[in-house]
Parts: structure tokens; C-alpha cells; sequence
């Protein structure tokens, strides 16, 4: 969408019908606000919704050195942001101009105005979208800032964490930046110290644990002691699904995952074969659209919240969590998808973080342009990660262990990669060495086939092989696969585990009421609109189970 079209979006001026229905609806009250007047400031948590009557209202970014302007409200205008619907701090901060009267709408309000109006809410809701992308488009914004080395594996989690999770941040790297001496002063922090994340004059964290970022972002809050309708554990395509379907259709809906949701899908750059984008969404943009559409369902998010055990003794299932917290719930989904497998390569590990990734994002491109960069596999994970890396790099080489691109490969994307002449591909061909100093410098090569070895210099490896199931978190009371995923269907009638006379739903474990959907699922088909299908088709099995229990 064009520049100009997009702020036409994100700034929409409400007609006076629309403006005299919310002065007559019950979940608006009046406020007034004198010159100079704050309506909120950045970090503020539960920050309120305002619709501008008389006067105006000054987007600021405090987030940086000196406040800037984003914009500036005038009467039939409304401020508000998409981390309004997350239950996340305010990014900006409002100011009133001038006397100015409001209406004024808490959280929950919203919500309900999203939901019970939707001429006025599908306003609401794009406008939050469009204004999100202006923020990340605008280059001028700063958002958290992350100081810390390229170098760092803890610096290269705390980006990465922040930017699955659609936080906004800038990253200085104490090795080039210049500013970075000044900063590191004034937050009174030395390089020991690193990566520190910071919002303005304000030091937030040092070198923090993906728990503690969760906690400070809002991504995870102190969650209920009451007894959930349904908890989804993993928030990929499938959980995502099922959260909108499930707080859609009043059940009481909790997502835990463990570090951002998305899944694998999240961090793709291009998906093209999803049905209703003919021309692509990245996964980030698709999972966005979905946290904020379950968001305006109701759904409750845990983000940085790992599961530890399923006990299954009680009357209903209960997750065992963090610090010797529990959940209950009435019905329980796996979502958790699979992740891809470490490279078997000595030192691999040693590089994760500084040289081995396991997504390819702008995060990653950002360490390595102008180098040349080695992607493993044969799936359509790395055929999607090759063509987005051959547009930000000197060149990319195709590492796949089998004989032909065609074996694993949509044939569209196969057929990309063979025409472009950035992209390499080595048939046949494993990573034997990686070797460097702090961070990866080099890989060694070796065609099966052939028995040809070769090095090749490069800052970076992008790993994408095979898969292996989350759920090592599972009881013995939930079977599995040789291969660890999870088993579902009537066929495990049989199985000494299910004692109900009925058979399973088609999606249920050999344990009543506990689903499994997405890449987690044994014999599912490793694709974004299926993983979506099922996760949706599970809420359906959720109702008929608690109809009948």
C-alpha cells in the first residue's frame, strides 16, 4: 500500500453519526484534559483509548534522545496502538494541546466496543495495523534500544526474542557504534554489563533472561488460579487457530508459549502457497494479524512460559509451569509444533547465535551483508530462507543432502532457486567443520557422492533440517510416535490409555479431552493451511467433548 494511502488508514477522521453513537454508548465516559496534559506516557501499562471531541492530542516518541512527533490528533481522531489490544506498555506517549475534551475507553471497554460494533471496530482495528507499520517504516523511530556485540550470543537472543515478538527496538553494536560510549555512561553500565535494553533516559534490563523481558513487555502476566476451558500450549499456526476459535466462541482461552508466537512459519519471509495471498505474506505479518485478532476475541497470552510437565491424576488435565505454578484446564491442545534439528557437526553449538541460525530475517541478514552465507536443506523452510538471503547477500550457497532440489521442494520455489544466480546449489553435500574465534569464520564441505571436500569462508550458516516434536513435556499417558510426535484418531481405540467406551475425536490423544494439532501431530502435513485447519477443527472437538463431560 502506498505511503500516503497507508496514513489515510491509520489516521481516520470519525463521522459525527459515529462520534454521537459513542457519546450514547455505555463503555465511553467524558474526560477533559488541560494544555500540556498527559493522556498517557510510554511504558505506561492498561494505557486507555481516546477519541478526540474538541481540542488536540500529540503523538509523541519519547523512546529516543530528544521527543518527536508522530501526530497529531484532531476532533473525530482516535489515538491507539495494536499492543492496546495485547495488554502491552504504550510505545508513544499522548499529549493534550490546548483544552481538549475526549471520550475516554478502558481495555476491557475496547474490547467490547471491537466486538459488539464492528463498523466502528473494523476502523478501530486497521488503523492499528497501518499505524504499527508506519512506526516500523518510519526509520526515525527507536523504540527499546539493545546495546550489546555482534558477537554476544545473549546479545543475538534478546533481538531475537524482541523481534519475534514484534517488539520495536533498535540494536547498538558496541563494536561500531558511536554512540555507543555516551549511552553506556549515562545508563551507568560497562561492557561487562551487556546487552542492556533501555526505553529513553530509562534503563530497563541488564543482559536479561527471555523471562524477564516477557515480564517487563507485558508479554507475560500473572495468570488466573481458575480453571481455563481450554489452554493451548505453543502459539504456531495451530495454536494461533485454535485461540481465535476458541475465545470467538466464548471459551475461556489461554496460549503459553514458551518464546514467541509464530512458530516456524513466523519466521518466514515469503509465504506465497497460503490461500487468499496470491502474491505473499511474510510470516511475521500473518502472525501479527492473528495475536491481534485473537486478542480482540479475548484470548489470554503467556509469552516466555515454559511447560515443564503434563500431570494428568487430577479430575482435569494440569501444566505444571515455572516456579512450581500450575493450570488446570477442562481441555487441553499440543500446539507445539516441531523444531528444526542442530546441524551433527562439532562446534556447531558453540556458534549458535554468532554464526548458526536457525531462522533467516532481516535480524540475521543485518550480521552478514555484503558476505557470503551457506543455507542447509531441502525443504521449503530453506528454499524460503535462500531466495530472502540471496536478495541481502553477495551470495548464498544451497547445502542438500539429496540427490535433486525437486525431492522435498515446492516445484515453484525449486524452479526460483535454479534460476538465480546468487544461489548455488550443492547436491549431495554436508557440513562437516565449522571453525572460528568467538564467532564462526569457516565450513568445511563434502560431497557423499563424489568424496570432494571444500572450505568456504562465511559469517553465517542457516540451519534447516528435519524435525523434532516438543514433547518431551508429555507423560507416558500420551503416546507417541517412534519418531516423538503425537498420536491422534480412533485408530487408538485400542490403545491401553484410552478407557472411555466412546472412540477418539479425530484429533484427540489417548488421554480424553487433551487435542493435538499442527507439526506436533503424527502424520500431519507440514504446511501453514493445515496446521491452521486442524488448530480451527480442534475447538470443534473441544465442544463436543465438554458437551458430553
Amino acid at each position: 500500500m502506498p505511503k500516503n494511502d497507508l496514513k489515510t488508514v491509520a489516521f481516520p477522521k470519525l463521522s459525527e453519526a459515529q462520534l454521537a453513537s459513542l457519546g450514547e454508548c455505555s463503555l465511553t465516559k467524558s474526560e477533559r484534559f488541560r494544555d500540556g496534559e498527559t493522556l498517557f506516557e510510554c511504558g505506561q501499562r492498561d494505557w486507555k483509548f481516546f477519541v478526540v471531541k474538541r481540542g488536540t492530542v500529540e503523538i509523541l516518541d519519547e523512546s529516543g534522545d530528544q521527543p518527536q512527533r508522530i501526530h497529531l490528533h484532531q476532533p473525530g481522531e482516535f489515538t491507539g496502538d495494536v499492543d492496546q489490544l495485547t495488554g502491552r506498555p504504550a510505545p508513544i506517549s499522548a499529549v493534550a494541546r490546548g483544552d481538549t475534551d475526549v471520550f475516554e475507553v478502558c481495555p476491557e471497554a475496547l474490547r467490547q466496543l471491537l466486538n459488539h460494533h464492528p463498523d466502528l471496530g473494523d476502523i478501530i482495528l486497521q488503523a492499528f495495523i497501518a499505524r504499527r507499520q508506519l512506526l516500523r517504516d518510519s526509520g526515525t523511530f527507536t523504540g527499546l534500544r539493545v546495546i550489546g556485540s555482534q558477537y554476544s550470543q545473549d546479545t543475538f537472543r534478546v533481538r531475537d526474542f524482541l523481534a519475534k515478538n514484534c517488539v520495536p527496538f533498535t540494536w547498538l553494536d558496541v563494536e561500531i557504534d558511536p554512540l555507543v560510549g555516551e549511552l553506556m555512561k549515562r545508563f551507568g553500565v560497562s561492557e561487562n554489563d551487556t546487552p542492556v535494553v533501555a526505553c529513553g533516559d530509562m534503563l530497563l534490563l541488564r543482559n536479561p533472561s527471555n523471562q524477564q523481558l516477557a515480564e517487563t513487555l507485558g508479554l507475560l502476566r500473572p495468570l488466573e488460579k481458575s480453571v481455563y476451558d481450554l489452554v493451548i500450549v505453543g502459539g504456531g499456526p495451530a495454536g494461533l487457530a485454535a485461540a481465535v476459535y476458541g475465545a470467538s466462541e466464548g471459551l475461556r482461552t489461554l496460549i503459553l508459549e514458551r518464546l514467541a508466537p509464530g512458530g516456524q512459519a513466523g519466521r518466514s519471509m515469503r509465504i506465497e502457497n497460503y490461500l487468499g495471498f496470491p502474491t505473499g505474506i511474510t510470516g511475521a505479518e500473518l502472525t501479527e494479524r492473528a495475536i491481534i485478532q485473537a486478542n480482540k476475541f479475548g484470548a489470554n497470552f503467556a509469552v516466555g512460559m515454559v511447560v515443564h510437565r503434563l500431570a494428568l491424576e487430577s479430575q482435569y488435565p494440569v501444566l505444571h509451569l515455572r516456579a512450581g505454578e500450575t493450570i488446570s484446564t477442562r481441555c487441553l491442545l499440543i500446539a507445539t509444533g516441531a523444531e528444526y534439528r542442530k546441524l551433527d557437526v562439532k562446534g556447531c553449538d558453540s556458534f549458535e547465535g554468532c554464526g548458526v541460525y536457525y531462522a533467516a530475517t532481516p535480524l540475521e541478514a543485518q550480521m552478514c551483508r555484503g558476505s557470503d552465507v551457506v543455507v542447509v536443506g531441502g525443504g521449503n523452510s530453506a528454499g524460503q530462507a535462500a531466495v530472502f538471503m540471496a536478495s541481502q547477500v553477495r551470495h548464498v550457497y544451497l547445502v542438500v543432502r539429496a540427490e535433486s532440489l525437486h525431492k522435498e521442494m515446492s516445484s515453484y520455489l525449486a524452479s526460483r532457486i535454479e534460476g538465480t544466480s546468487t544461489i548455488t546449489i550443492l547436491l549431495n553435500t554436508v557440513i562437516t567443520a565449522m571453525t572460528g574465534e568467538g564467532h564462526l569464520r569457516e565450513v568445511a564441505l563434502l560431497n557423499r557422492k563424489t568424496g570432494e571436500t571444500r572450505s568456504l569462508s562465511t559469517p553465517a550458516v542457516f540451519s534447516f533440517i528435519g524435525a523434532v516434536p516438543r514433547t518431551d513435556w508429555l507423560p507416558p499417558e500420551i503416546e507417541r510416535d517412534e519418531k516423538g510426535f503425537v498420536k491422534t484418531g480412533p485408530q487408538l481405540t485400542p490403545s491401553p490409555h484410552w478407557t472411555p467406551k466412546r472412540q477418539p475425536f479425530l484429533l484427540e490423544t489417548t488421554h480424553t479431552g487433551v487435542f493435538a494439532a499442527g507439526d506436533v501431530r503424527s502424520g500431519s502435513v507440514k504446511r501453514v493451511a493445515s496446521a491452521v485447519g486442524e488448530g480451527s477443527m480442534a475447538v470443534q472437538f473441544v465442544h463436543e467433548y465438554m458437551r458430553t463431560n
